[in-house]
């Protein structure tokens, strides 16, 4: 589970004045209607809750890391669940699919040696710099790649601009500045959504459009404000093993190396290169923007251990009475941690009873409901997905091998960790303000007599760390609500205590463990939520789409125009 984000809900405060029955305005859609159903609350199961919880959290589970026998019984779970709960095999005549993923661990680095203009310089591995290769290779080596500056490294045609504009990196290392250019903007407003942090600010798409221009290594420039993390969290998480899915035929291109600098060491670098961070940090925020070529070439070299193996997505579907080829898409993680450094009692295993039993039983309680309520006119695909905690590779798996075209999956929903304090009168959501699918939400919420809480920290780009992004990026709409801060009891103040205390106590932790004593009248509040949304968009003919100026809004047009089926 990612650390939540909190909805912008003041794009959206028309629309709770309209009717759910009536066609809305869409934002972007220049004046275009959605058709939003009203549909019937769903019969959701408590028992189901909690009994899937609290067996996929037990320690007889292990905590249900990919490729162990904790994986081997959630799959059985699962199965005999989405069985019982009336759905039928999601992949083909199978209730899974295939995963296969490989595990690269770096070592023996060498420094990373700068040499050119000034005195040569050395950089330190976990000190100075950190980088892994993607590539499943024994042996990484960069010797004399030529350093060239290149800004935010964004290339964003929708908006006219291209920090790559006129130039050649093939074989080059790149040096790049995280978050967008308009990050520090105090409003929402500039070409990047102002503080609001686009995909085009995230480091994983800095490393794709590097590979994508050719180049043989990417270095992001880490400070902490615009990363919305300091080193420590940079440090410890590009060193040791890196999960990464397998790569079929036809996969995007690959830098050789990809890594961060810390900004001392990059300071250290530009002044080298007779240039300076803050001077082109400025010229970097300005659109027209050309490449700094630095005159100093990059060295290094490390090893790499590579284990192949094989988890597994989990997927049951319930198909559509009218429209069985358009889908709309549950997603939530199965995977947790596994064992993990001991509590002080001695308790090793990270059981992920909140995060993410909760989710994963959600999938199975939507599931009965959605069948007891009789097939919808669009098919209902409810998706276990594995490898989250690894980095979204299960879900990124299914969104580059799909078993539904993409261009015929509606949209969907994603559940990760359900809040257990007790109702709350708003919820918190992922993504508000990005696509079509906000009007259903607010349609949902308004039937269940709820609001939305504002984003206080859309900088930090939450909407881009969990399993919906992998389906985002290539194009389906896709919605992420979490439990509300304002709770019934307690309000705000107690909200706060209660995810501090989470986060503080528990989050990716032993004591992550399913509790008797939880109230679960919040999870089944939220749960209601999921259960409208799902079915208004299986029951609607609407083809929700990303909002204009989206990122996402050009991918979803091109898969579209591709296929003579769906949206």
């Amino acid at each position: 589970m990612t650390i939540r984000q909190f909805a912008i809900g003041t794009l959206l405060a028309g629309a709770l004045a309209l009717g759910a029955c009536e066609g809305l305005p869409v934002p972007g859609g220049a004046g275009a209607a959605l058709d939003i159903p009203e549909v019937e609350p769903g019969q959701l199961s408590e028992a189901t809750m909690k009994d899937v919880t609290r067996i996929l959290s037990s320690d007889a589970f292990e905590g249900r890391a990919p490729g162990t026998p904790g994986e081997e019984k959630t799959i059985a779970l699962m199965i005999e669940r989405f069985k019982a709960a009336g759905l039928q095999p999601g992949n083909g005549e199978s209730w899974v699919q295939e995963v296969p993923l490989v595990e690269i661990t770096g070592k023996d680095y060498a420094p990373l040696t700068i040499t050119g203009k000034g005195a040569p310089l050395s950089f330190d591995f976990r000190k100075d710099w950190v980088g892994v290769t993607y590539r499943e290779e024994a042996a990484t080596s960069l010797s004399d790649s030529e350093l060239v500056f290149v800004g935010y490294g964004i290339n964003a045609p929708e908006k006219g601009w291209n920090d790559y504009a006129g130039l050649d990196v093939k074989g080059k290392t790149v040096v790049i500045l995280v978050n967008d250019p308009d990050w520090q903007t105090q409003n929402l407003e500039g070409p990047f959504n102002g503080k609001a942090m686009t995909y085009y600010g995230r480091w994983t798409y800095k490393y794709e459009e590097a590979a994508r221009q050719g180049a043989a290594g990417a270095l992001i420039v880490h400070q902490t404000a615009p990363a919305a993390y300091g080193w420590n969290v940079v440090e410890s998480s590009w060193t040791g093993p890196q999960a990464y899915a397998q790569r079929g035929e036809n996969a995007p291109p690959l830098t050789q190396m990809n890594g961060w600098l810390t900004e001392d060491a990059a300071r250290k670098l530009l002044k080298s290169a007779g240039q300076d961070l803050d001077a082109l940090t400025k010229a970097a925020q300005a659109k027209g923007f050309k490449a700094v070529p630095l005159g100093m070439k990059l060295s290094t070299r490390f090893a790499s251990d590579v284990r192949s193996f094989t988890s597994h997505n989990i997927i049951g579907i319930l198909p559509g009475s009218e429209k069985p080829d358009e889908y709309v898409l549950h997603t939530a993680h199965w995977d947790h941690l596994g064992r993990c450094s001991p509590a002080p009692d001695g308790d090793d295993i990270c059981n992920g009873a909140v995060d993410n039993a909760t989710g994963t039983a959600a999938l199975v309680a939507l599931a009965e409901a959605h069948a007891k309520a009789g097939p919808a006119r669009r098919s209902l695909v409810f998706l276990a997905v594995t490898a989250e905690e690894s980095g979204l590779l299960g879900a990124t798996y299914y969104a580059q091998n799909p078993v539904y075209p993409l261009a015929q999956t509606v949209g969907g929903v994603n559940m990760d960790a359900f809040q257990v304090a007790g109702p709350a009168r708003d919820v918190t959501a992922v993504g508000l303000g990005k696509s079509q699918l906000d009007i259903f939400l607010e349609t949902a919420l308004k039937a269940d007599g709820r609001t939305v809480t504002p984003d206080p920290k859309p900088e930090n780009g939450y909407y881009y760390r969990s399993d919906h992004f992998a389906f985002a990026k290539l194009g389906v709409p896709m919605l992420y609500i979490d439990g509300g801060e304002d709770l019934i009891e307690g309000g705000r103040e107690a909200g706060a205590r209660v995810a501090a205390d989470y986060t503080e106590n528990r989050y990716h932790g032993p004591k992550d463990e399913f509790d008797e004593a939880w109230d679960w009248s919040g999870v089944m509040a939220d749960l209601q939520l999921y259960y409208r949304l799902g079915r208004m968009m299986a029951m609607s003919t609407s083809w929700p789409t990303w909002n204009e100026g989206d990122e996402f809004r050009a991918i979803r047009e091109e898969s579209c125009k591709a296929s003579d089926k769906g949206c």
